[in-house]
């Protein structure tokens, strides 16, 4: 008898947990009030970044699909409404310091937005996604410029220590959560590009001549592709 509740146990749990998986809440799309040839780009593009994470639930692909494209379009209106503003504080003929502090006004308020709503976009995501998988969807909403500019780095100057390289990898990350909520590409790069600046400071302050390496590097690349060219 004690067998067979234990077997009844276990599979009452596992229909409960066979319902909770197969019973996905959809994730609406916020495309009401927008230009559809705009959603469409916005859903391609994020559909771009879900067929490189290996989902294999279309019914949660599709989820993180919406997420990915809702924030896209949360991004968008946040800084439209920061341009209306502008566009607004222009009309009204303000000029001087007045002009400046509604201006820093508008501006201010704007990051506050970001701010609050940064956070929730990755907390979404973790309703489906593991911890690698959030990543990725940072990596492919920023170019994937935290790897690039890593290998990059380590390729250019090889006797970077271990500390050196965990402060250059730690800067490349906190640049991808600015660059996340960048409101083009240009600016996206402009957030990599402040980090960048720090880096190369950094490594100037431990001794390292970024001239010389960078000289170095360039030798090295232009003598493996000779060596590729007489391989061939």
């Amino acid at each position: 008898m004690k067998v067979r509740n234990g077997h009844r146990r276990i599979l009452l749990i596992a229909c409960l947990l066979l319902i909770s998986f197969s019973s996905v809440v959809a994730v609406d799309l916020n495309k009401d009030n927008r230009d559809p040839k705009y959603v469409q780009a916005i859903i391609t593009r994020s559909q771009k970044i879900v067929d490189k994470l290996g989902i294999v639930d279309q019914s949660i692909a599709a989820n993180v699909r919406n997420i990915i494209a809702n924030r896209y379009f949360e991004l968008n209106d946040i800084y439209e409404k920061r341009d209306a503003e502008l566009k607004q504080i222009k009309k009204t003929g303000l000029t001087g310091d007045a002009k400046a502090e509604a201006v820093n006004a508008a501006h201010w308020e704007t990051d506050a937005e970001l701010y609050r709503s940064h956070f929730a976009f990755p907390a979404d995501l973790s309703l489906y996604l593991n911890d690698k998988q959030i990543e990725a969807v940072k990596d492919g909403m920023t170019y994937g410029v935290v790897k690039v500019t890593y290998d990059a780095t380590l390729e250019m100057i090889p006797s970077l220590k271990v500390e050196e390289k965990a402060q250059i990898y730690a800067w490349l990350v906190e640049a991808r959560e600015f660059a996340m909520d960048a409101e083009s590409s240009n600016k996206k790069h402009e957030a990599f590009g402040k980090y960048k600046g720090r880096i190369n400071n950094y490594l100037s302050k431990r001794g390292y001549d970024l001239v010389k390496e960078r000289e170095q590097w360039y030798k090295r690349i232009e003598k493996r592709k000779g060596a590729d060219g007489k391989s061939k």
